[in-house]
């Protein structure tokens, strides 16, 4: 039988390998490009919103096993939540990755990031679509991770 640890590892392989949402949307509510010039990783992503809710998103670019997995997550776990629902997420995940959350009651796909923290150059990698996606809603075009580091 599979540990957790195991079990998170295929995920974050799978969504790697296999990225949900990987496309552009034509005619998106808000578009950006979030890029870590650390490592080369770069993403568009897409959003579609109708009154407060996410309708639709999605991405496109290149990157590490970690930023595609975590941009695709994302993609798959923000459609169809409000903006505030999707802004909880977020902090939610950031509280992962940089170890401030216990890894009790972590919700779902994103406790397959906890290892993140035993890793802190590769929190930029994991947080790049979010940033990325938060950059969209407020109607920015682009993001680096060097303008999120006091957040992370």
């Amino acid at each position: 039988m599979l540990d957790r640890r195991e079990i998170y590892q295929q995920l974050l392989l799978d969504h790697n390998r296999h990225p949900r949402n990987y496309r552009a949307i034509e005619g998106a509510t808000g578009t950006a490009e979030g890029y870590n010039p650390l490592c080369g990783d770069r993403y568009s992503v897409y959003v579609t919103i109708d009154g407060d809710r996410i309708d639709d998103v999605a991405f496109r670019g290149a990157g590490c096993a970690i930023s595609k997995a975590s941009a695709s997550v994302m993609t798959h776990l923000v459609r169809g939540k409000t903006l505030g629902e999707t802004e909880k997420l977020f902090d939610e995940f950031r509280q992962i990755v940089t170890g401030k959350a216990g890894l009790c009651g972590e919700p779902g796909d994103l406790a397959a990031f906890a290892g993140v923290r035993d890793y802190p150059s590769r929190v930029k990698c994991a947080t790049l679509a979010w940033h990325t996606l938060k950059a969209a809603l407020e109607g920015r075009t682009e993001t680096t991770t060097e303008q999120s580091i006091d957040h992370d």
